[in-house]
């Protein structure tokens, strides 16, 4: 009997928060959503790459147990659809013949309808699949669901010069829907729109892109799950940094005879859909901070966090984010003056602290820190006083925050930002000391924009208050360490405009010396900056993790060798 071919079909995306290796959690979160689904009318849902699993895996792949778990939760999901409710595509690994893969199982009527395999395995940047996943042996073709043909490559299918889309469309798919695993990083919105406008160009096929939801120790994965139709404009977008279960309604449009199409059939287009409004730069980053933040100290455990809260602006814009991201209740902070503590900073920390409503102690570091010169006067006689006793005032600022943690459980949040982190303006076992870093990838400078900018803004799902809460004393002020008598950080570096602008060249767009000073700098300036972020490759191997925001952070996207005699000379 031939099945007839439906007018009208309604998709669900599950937008989620899965947690890597909680496959329980992660099955019960998909089942969720699917009655979600099916109370609003949806026959498909449509969940993101490796959704069971938890995206990205890693090495956990290596394990047959948790291979077991994640293909036992597939089977149990599809026999779900014996209900006559919503089919299913849901992501898991699969191990086969041919190998492990990066799969999704395709479920309706209680039963598993089919398998695919994803094709291109990305290997640049954070990604490194063909460590634990072999490509699918074949490009399998579309599946027919309830009278639809449905093409289903996953992520980097469409992302790479692999023509995935365009053989499932010579294969007479109508409609590709895609399973992403996705990270953020500052206007990534665009890029993948642009991605797929491509590939509606080459097939003519509208696109759905289900995005991953989430933090994942360093990556954020930021949803905004949208459509693109065969008319190459937006279908529906859903919302950035927010799990949702969108429902979207998709119509037959009969083709005109003669017209055009990549596989000449009726083509869908999207009737019904949330249209959500994208973020702006400042907004974007900051939410995306604090989903990292959240998700980082929620998904390993800890009830609360501590921070050392300085009267500066890094420590001040982790409190927000901090306070923001799990309530006053959870952050702790602690004020640890020694006798280069100036007034303003006491203050400016105490006002802080109270406008953002969280716990502020003092913990004077005079006696520990003189305790210190005092055990190592004898081995120090004779030498020149500098930056090592300097380093001793950080030393016993991050012991101090590390006995909090150790005693009462909370997870000591690091404050430094990617300017200090590039040229080694941080103390190794002092200010490094900590578990997470939510600003590790935001230059100094876009501290500054983000601090404003919560200043005048509260972001969806934020438990902070509103109004000033990083008083504006710590914005207006010149920034420091306070380690020496009037110390400043311009005593040092180069004005933070310059060195910013100077860091972004060489880390994240890799350009030549020669190219930088053509962009008006002071070779010299340039030479010495690049020498300090080379020398500095070994505390940043030492650092806590932290949220990616750019292109390239330190971390999964830059591996430097920390011995490295290479210099840019020109």
């Amino acid at each position: 009997m031939t099945q007839t071919a439906p007018d009208i079909l309604r998709i669900a995306v599950a937008q989620l928060n899965p947690t890597v290796g909680d496959v329980a959690g992660n099955l019960a979160k998909a089942r969720e959503a699917r009655a979600d689904a099916a109370r609003q009318g949806a026959e498909l849902v449509l969940y993101t790459e490796l959704f069971l699993a938890g995206y990205p895996p890693e090495d956990l792949v290596l394990k047959p147990a948790f291979l077991k778990a994640c293909e036992k939760a597939a089977q149990d999901i599809a026999k779900d659809t014996a209900d006559g409710g919503p089919g299913v595509i849901i992501g898991t690994p699969l191990k086969r013949k041919s190998g492990t893969h990066n799969s999704i199982v395709f479920a309706d009527g209680g039963k598993i309808i089919a398998e695919r395999y994803k094709l291109d395995l990305p290997n640049y940047g954070e990604f490194d699949e063909k460590r634990v996943f072999q490509a699918g042996p074949e490009l399998q073709g579309p599946v027919n669901f309830r009278g639809v043909r449905i093409g289903i490559p996953i992520c980097e299918d469409i992302w790479g010069d692999i023509a995935v889309c365009e053989t499932l469309a010579e294969s007479g798919a109508e409609i590709l829907l895609v399973p992403n695993g996705s990270p953020y990083y500052r206007a990534k919105i665009d890029v993948r729109h642009q991605v797929v406008i491509r590939q509606v160009i080459e097939t003519g096929l509208p696109i759905i892109y289900a995005n991953q939801l989430g933090g994942q120790d360093e990556l954020i994965f930021d949803g905004a799950s949208f459509a693109i139709g065969a008319d190459k404009t937006l279908a529906f977008q859903m919302s950035q940094f927010e799990d949702a279960v969108a429902v979207t309604t998709w119509k037959r449009s009969r083709v005109a005879a003669g017209a055009q199409n990549a596989n000449n059939s009726d083509r869908w287009v999207c009737s019904e859909g949330p249209m959500s409004k994208i973020p702006d730069r400042e907004e974007a980053d900051y939410r995306a901070c604090m989903l990292g933040l959240r998700d980082y100290v929620n998904k390993n455990g800890f009830k609360n966090v501590v921070l050392g809260l300085s009267g500066g602006i890094d420590s001040a814009i982790c409190a927000a984010l901090a306070v923001d991201a799990l309530g006053e209740e959870r952050l702790r902070t602690v004020m640890m003056p020694y006798r280069y503590t100036s007034k303003d900073s006491l203050k400016d920390a105490e006002d802080c602290a109270r406008a953002l409503g969280c716990r502020y102690d003092i913990v004077p570091i005079f006696e520990p820190v003189e305790g210190f010169r005092h055990a190592l006067t004898q081995l120090f006689e004779g030498t020149q006083e500098g930056i090592t006793e300097e380093n001793l005032q950080s030393r016993a600022r991050g012991t101090i925050l590390m006995a909090i943690s150790n005693k009462f459980g909370s997870m000591v949040v690091t404050t430094g930002n990617k300017s200090e982190m590039s040229v080694g303006y941080a103390t190794l076992y002092g200010d490094m000391n900590g578990g997470f870093n939510p600003i590790k990838d935001l230059y100094k400078m876009q501290v500054y924009a983000l601090s404003r900018w919560r200043n005048s803004h509260v972001p969806p799902g934020a438990l902070g208050p509103s109004g000033e809460v990083i008083p504006k004393n710590i914005i207006d002020k010149a920034p420091s360490a306070e380690l020496r008598e009037n110390q400043t950080d311009q005593d040092s570096l180069p004005p933070y405009p310059v060195l910013d602008d100077i860091l972004e060249c060489l880390v994240e767009n890799e350009m030549s010396v020669d190219d930088i000073v053509a962009r008006g700098h002071d070779r010299a300036t340039v030479n010495r900056v690049e020498h300090l972020l080379y020398i500095a490759e070994y505390k940043r191997r030492q650092a806590a993790p932290g949220v990616k925001i750019t292109r390239k952070n330190f971390g999964r996207d830059r591996r430097y060798p920390i011995s490295n005699r290479f210099r840019d000379r020109g």
